[in-house]
């Protein structure tokens, strides 16, 4: 990822806060044998991120129907986790002789991935991701019948990605003067919920 030295966060807080909060990711890698890969396909996912390891643990499930799971097992694959982005107007900026950008918050992450198989594991990873997104329905899902349970569980191939390399990419106007940053960030805390996002950061993150 083309990432000028401003736009660079290597804080691991920081990029482990994003991926938890932008979890529906993107992974990417090659459709196909080891031998006879195809070009490279792409599946969105939502993800468990765990703040374990060097640089976190990835956690999720595919459809066992879509078949890139067999093709990413035992394999580097990125995953892209997108965060809010926003049209920046160069009418903000004190400067007339501007032109119009974007910012944007992106994190990509890689590790291999392996395989969860066993229904106990594939219910732990379901488990994890209704705790993080739904956790009034664990109850009920505890609950279903066994032999329902099961059959839902056959569907899903589980996987687990520990993360070896990761990049983080906050655009957030660092390199535009203060006059300008002060602009951007009043203008997008009025914005839609992306741009708030994006005001929060540049709160955050620029000093």
């Amino acid at each position: 990822m083309y990432t000028p030295k401003f736009n660079q966060v290597p804080d691991r807080s920081i990029l482990i806060e994003a991926m938890q909060a932008y979890s529906f990711a993107i992974l990417i890698g090659p459709l196909g044998s080891t031998e006879n890969p195809s070009l490279h396909h792409a599946t969105h996912l939502p993800l468990v991120v765990k703040d374990e390891g060097p640089h976190g643990i990835l956690e999720g499930h595919f459809a066992k129907a879509n078949h890139h799971w067999q093709s990413l097992a035992h394999r580097e694959t990125l995953v892209v986790f997108p965060g809010p982005h926003s049209y920046v107007s160069p009418s903000l900026y004190a400067e007339e002789l501007s032109v119009p950008t974007w910012n944007y918050i992106a994190v990509h992450a890689y590790g291999t991935l392996s395989l969860v198989e066993d229904d106990a594991g594939k219910d732990a990873l379901l488990t994890g991701l209704i705790e993080a997104n739904d956790p009034a329905y664990l109850e009920q899902w505890r609950n279903l019948p066994g032999g329902f349970r099961r059959t839902m569980l056959a569907g899903i191939m589980g996987f687990r990605i520990p993360i070896a390399r990761i990049e983080g990419k906050f655009k957030i106007s660092q390199n535009r003067p203060e006059v300008d940053r002060q602009a951007v960030q009043a203008a997008h805390s009025a914005g839609t919920p992306d741009q708030e996002a994006l005001a929060s950061w540049m709160n955050r993150l620029i000093e």
